[in-house]
């Protein structure tokens, strides 16, 4: 019987305009119930942000949680100045590539191994 887990963690950069999002497994509808409403409050309250996502042993998205991650992009097109997104798998590569037509901001993928260089891209010039 497989074991199913979940880890979603969510960090302000002191600054707060830097938001880091861990997520280890499958991402679910609810998971945006959770993260949504806080990266949000950081839109509000400084304008453009920087994200940095690290997925960890990450299973993708249920069909809920596609579209919630879509009605996302679609509401904060301008409101990402940077995305960084780290992982492990050529596929996540390839959904960097994906997320740079519901974003203006700046996309680059980075493997787990260079998380230090991933980290140092979205702060350079704040």
């Amino acid at each position: 019987m497989a074991v199913e887990y979940k880890i979603i963690k969510i960090e302000e950069s002191e600054s707060g305009k830097v938001v880091s999002l861990t997520i280890t497994g499958k991402l679910e509808k609810e998971d945006y119930d959770f993260f949504v409403p806080e990266t949000e409050q950081c839109i509000k309250q400084h304008g453009k942000i920087r994200m940095i996502v690290q997925l960890i042993d990450f299973h993708g998205w249920s069909v809920g949680a596609a579209w919630e991650d879509t009605k996302f992009g679609i509401k904060h097109f301008s409101d990402i100045e940077r995305l960084a997104i780290t992982g492990d798998r050529k596929w996540e590569k390839g959904m960097a590539l994906f997320c740079k037509v519901f974003t203006t901001a700046k996309v680059q993928y980075f493997d787990n191994s260079e998380l230090d260089q991933a980290q140092s891209w979205i702060k350079e010039g704040l």
